[in-house]
Order: structure tokens, then sequence, then C-alpha cells
């Protein structure tokens, strides 16, 4: 960190770390009410994915999610077990599957959308116009450079 400071350097070490942990941890504790007690943090994540948009291919899901189509195919498996999604084949040509959320689903979808809400309100409204404007540049260079470093 040429120019920077061992400080700054070692600050940012520590808050990223823990805010990395701490959503997680917060965001389990949120999502995962009583009504949703049989799914996982990334069961949710998985149904975020899914959207209640138009149905979705598992290649589309697992291509947003940044995993395999087998790998996804474990939580899937799973959740259209726990009543979550649903998988329907294609009329046209029934080598395609596509996934969409059942009722129940979409209701999970709204638990955690709502609770994202939520966090981006609390954030924003602590900040003055400039540091979220300087906020929201820094985390996308960050996000950025998450995305580089996962395509090497």
């Amino acid at each position: 960190m040429k120019g920077r400071s061992v400080e700054a350097y070692d600050t940012l070490n520590e808050v990223l770390v823990k805010l990395f942990r701490d959503v997680n941890d917060i965001e389990q504790k949120a999502i995962i009410t009583p009504e949703f007690k049989d799914i996982t943090n990334n069961d949710m994540h998985v149904i975020d994915a899914i959207g209640i948009q138009a149905p979705k291919n598992m290649s589309s899901i697992a291509r947003e999610l940044s995993v395999t189509v087998g790998t996804l195919t474990i939580s899937m498996n799973s959740l259209v077990k726990k009543g979550y999604v649903v998988r329907q084949r294609s009329s046209v040509d029934r080598r395609v599957v596509y996934i969409s959320l059942s009722e129940r689903g979409v209701k999970a979808y709204q638990h955690h959308k709502k609770f994202h809400e939520q966090m981006i309100h609390g954030v924003v409204k602590e900040l003055t116009e400039d540091e979220l404007e300087a906020l929201v540049k820094a985390l996308t260079k960050l996000n950025a450079w998450f995305r580089s470093f996962e395509e090497n």
C-alpha cells in the first residue's frame, strides 16, 4: 500500500472482515424466522436469485449465484422438497426445465427483500449525500475487485 498508512490498512482489513461476518450473521438471524426455520441463509439466496419474475432455467440461476449447475441442483432439490420451488418442463423442449417460486417461496422472497430494504434504509439514514455517494463509489470498486479476483 504505497503512500497509505499501515494504520488505515489494518483498520480497513478489520472492518471488512467484521462487516462480511456480521452481515451474514445478522441476515441469518433476521430472515430465518419461525415461519422459515426449515431453510438456510444459502437457500434464501437461491430463492432470491430465482425471483418473482418469469421462470428461469438452472443455468441462469447458477450464473447469477456464481455456482455450478451441479451445486445448484443440490439446493434446488431441497427447496422443491420443502415446497419453496416448483420445477416445470418446457412445453416446447422437454429437456428444458424452468424454475419458479411456489406461493411459500414468494413469501420467503418477500421476507428476504424486506430485510434488505430495512438494512439499506438503516445505512442510508445515517449518511450525508456526499458520504452516500462516496460509499457507493467505494463499494462498487470493491465489488469489481472481488469479481475480477473470482474470474482468475
